[in-house]
Order: structure tokens, then C-alpha cells, then sequence
């Protein structure tokens, strides 16, 4: 088996694991108990995304250390996903709010900093066989996206999507993930001086960014833009199950993980396009165009459902890849340019915290409060809720090229500053 096959299956087990119960889970949460759902409000809901966020804030960090200074990285990462399973085996067991919770909470701090160590062996994989990472990477990373849309189909497809049965799936893929995990090449600890310090791996060295007015207003925007991304994961089970009394026979009501699926298959599509558009548009255009697909996002949902307004839906999901693509890698690629080489990786620690972490945490709080607070008698507005979330991201919109202003402007090179 060659390598770049091996990795193709490495990542596709990895978000094969998260795809399982990431979009699924809000739908499954938010039923009522008599119909087998665990009946949890929409501050419950959001609270179970945000431990994302805040395993995203200093476990990758943590771990990190581990993989740079004493053990391999690949055993690691093998290790992580085989307790991340076990904590999930547990949660979904559980129907007591905060015992799920607890337990979703101690497997994301295990599973979250596995996106960044399934990286670090694939690049170290490739690099002992010879092969450039920038360039061999990509294509291997799709997969992880195709292992994303396969869990959530299988899930769907098998009647899983409402049942406690989706996070055994999630897990049993984890275990096989950690065996997996264990015969890739080695990834060695560098055991030197260098190794990085703890402010190092969670991204505090790159605090000293915040001194330049055009990174810290970067940053503030990266965290507004982070709250938007649990929003529909965390939701959009829950909206489309709204609909079981009107629309009992519509494809979304009945498939709604293959109908949120399409915006995993935009955003596949939508990775093709950032080269393009940040050479001919410049990171402060496509990341104006990132905030209209948001607007449009939460829009479509709101005017849409899943029978005779079925397209407004499809559409939403179409822009989600421009949604979360364009600001996400863009802004990724942004950190990198505008970072000197010595805090590139604390830079990209900050952005993560930024995004993933404190606006994750954010954005899942403030819309299961959103949700709670138009809900009455178990009957939700879903129209003025994402209406409000369309509102917020609009309001983003309009107040971002004012306050974010590189000096730079497109050359012949390509740069990204204007």
C-alpha cells in the first residue's frame, strides 16, 4: 500500500469519526424523550457544541507538547482517539443533561486535538517518502471531507440520525482509527530546546500580534466570524424536524443528514476556488464575500423548507461552502503571510482560539439562547431565529471593510493583503 493511500485512509477514518454525530447529534438532542430524543432546551444544545470550542482552546496545545517532547506522534494520536471513543461509548448511555454533557465534554478534549496530530503524521509521512506536503497534501485532505459526508450518510440512511446508535458509530470508527493509528510511520519527539513551551502551543506568543492595529482587528473579526460556525450544526437537525407535521413526506424531513450533506460537498468545491479569488480579489474581498455567503446562509434558511421551497434550502447549503472555506483557509493563509517565521504556529494557535475556540463558544451559547427565547410550548419561530442570525451577519458585514484595512494591493505575485 503505497503511502498517500495509507493517509487517504488515515484521514478519512478522522472525520469519518466526527461526521458520525457532528450534524446529527442537535436533532437527536432536541426530540422529546417520548419519542426517543433526550429533550434538552436550546441552551442544552448549544452548550453541547461549545465543548468543542473549549476543548479547542488549550487541549491541541497540551497534547501537542506531548507529540514534540516525549512520545510519538502517531501513538499519540492513536491513544487520543481510543479514549475520545470510550468517553462517547459512555455519553451515549447517558439522558441526564449534565451527565451527556460531561461526557461529550471529555471526549471533544481527546478528539479535537487529533485534527492537528492526523496532520503531523501525514506530514511527517510524506516527508520521509519524499513527497512535498504542500503540494501531495490537498488532495489527501479531500478525503477527510468524503469520510465526513459517508458517516453522515450512513447514519441517515440507516435511521440513525435520531438515536444515541449515531455516536456508536462515531465511536466504533474511533476505535478502528486508533488501531489504525498505531502502524503509521513514525513520528519521533525531537526531545531538543526548542521543543515548544506551553504559551507557545497555545498561542500566546502571538498575543504580541494584537500590538499591530490591523492583526488585533483581524483577530476580533475571526472570533465575531467563529461564532457563526456551530450555528447550523448544532440546529439545523433540529429546524428541519420542525417541519414533521406539514411536510411528514419531504426528502428533508425524512433525509435530513443527506440534504445538510450538500454543504460538505461545497465546501470540497469551494476549497478549488480560494487560490483564484484571493489573487484576483485580494483577503479582504473574499473574506467580505465569506461574511455575504453567511447572510445568505442563515437567510435561505429562514425562507425556505423542505417541500416546495426545497431550492431556498439546497442553496443555503451551496453557499456554506463559500461561508466557511473562504474565511476559515483564507484566514489561515493571512496569519501565515502577515506572521514572522519564529510565531507562524503560535500565530496559528491564535487564530484557531479565535475561531474555534472563543467564537465556537460564543456562537453556540448565544444562539441556543436565541433558539430558547423564540421557543414557546416546544413550538420554535425558526424564520425570525435565523433571521436574527442573518441579521448579526449582515451587520458583520457592513462594519468589516471600515474597520479592516491592509495597505496592500494585489500584484503580479499574487498577494492576499488588499
Amino acid at each position: 500500500m503505497t503511502i498517500k493511500l495509507r493517509l487517504i485512509i488515515l484521514v478519512f477514518l478522522q472525520y469519518f469519526v466526527w461526521g458520525a454525530w457532528l450534524i446529527s447529534l442537535g436533532g437527536y438532542a432536541g426530540l422529546s424523550t417520548m419519542e426517543g430524543g433526550l429533550g434538552f432546551s436550546g441552551i442544552q444544545i448549544g452548550s453541547l457544541f461549545a465543548t468543542m470550542g473549549i476543548a479547542s482552546l488549550f487541549m491541541p496545545g497540551l497534547l501537542g507538547i506531548i507529540a514534540d517532547r516525549w512520545m510519538n506522534a502517531e501513538r499519540v494520536l492513536g491513544a487520543s482517539h481510543l479514549i475520545a471513543a470510550l468517553f462517547l461509548i459512555i455519553a451515549s448511555q447517558m439522558k441526564d443533561y449534565a451527565w451527556f454533557y460531561t461526557f461529550l465534554l471529555l471526549h471533544t478534549f481527546f478528539y479535537m486535538p487529533t485534527l492537528a496530530l492526523t496532520n503531523t503524521v501525514s506530514y511527517n509521512a510524506l516527508e520521509k517518502n519524499g513527497l512535498n506536503s504542500v503540494t501531495a497534501f490537498p488532495p489527501i485532505r479531500v478525503w477527510g471531507t468524503v469520510g465526513f459526508i459517508v458517516a453522515m450518510w450512513i447514519v441517515d440512511l440507516l435511521g440513525f440520525a435520531r438515536s444515541p446508535i449515531q455516536l456508536y458509530v462515531s465511536s466504533g470508527a474511533g476505535i478502528l482509527m486508533a488501531i489504525y493509528s498505531f502502524t503509521m510511520p513514525e513520528t519521533l519527539p525531537t526531545k531538543s530546546n526548542n521543543s515548544r513551551k506551553l504559551s507557545s502551543a497555545l498561542g500566546l506568543d502571538a498575543l504580541i500580534l494584537f500590538k499591530k492595529k490591523k492583526m488585533a482587528i483581524f483577530f476580533f473579526f475571526s472570533m465575531l466570524l467563529g461564532c457563526s460556525l456551530q450555528i447550523t450544526n448544532a440546529f439545523g437537525g433540529p429546524f428541519l424536524d420542525s417541519f414533521k407535521s406539514v411536510y411528514p413526506n419531504s426528502f428533508g424531513v425524512k433525509h435530513p443528514n443527506l440534504l445538510l450533506s450538500i454543504s460538505q460537498i461545497s465546501e470540497t468545491l469551494c476549497i478549488l476556488l480560494i487560490p483564484f479569488f484571493l489573487q484576483k480579489f485580494g483577503i479582504k474581498k473574499v473574506i467580505m464575500l465569506s461574511m455575504l455567503a453567511w447572510v445568505l446562509r442563515f437567510g435561505l434558511f429562514g425562507l425556505g423548507n423542505p417541500a416546495d421551497r426545497l431550492y431556498l434550502l439546497v442553496l443555503s447549503m451551496i453557499v456554506y461552502g463559500m461561508a466557511f472555506d473562504f474565511f476559515n483557509i483564507s484566514g489561515s493563509l493571512f496569519v501565515e503571510n502577515e506572521t514572522d517565521k519564529s510565531m507562524r504556529a503560535s500565530g496559528q494557535g491564535l487564530f484557531m482560539i479565535m475561531t474555534n475556540g472563543l467564537g465556537a463558544i460564543l456562537g453556540s451559547y448565544g444562539s441556543g439562547w436565541v433558539v430558547q427565547h423564540f421557543t414557546k410550548n416546544n413550538i420554535t419561530d425558526w424564520p425570525t431565529v435565523w433571521f436574527i442570525f442573518a441579521g448579526y451577519s449582515l451587520f458583520i458585514l457592513i462594519i468589516f471593510p471600515f474597520a479592516f484595512r491592509p495597505n496592500h494591493h494585489p500584484d503580479s505575485k499574487g498577494s492576499i493583503h488588499q
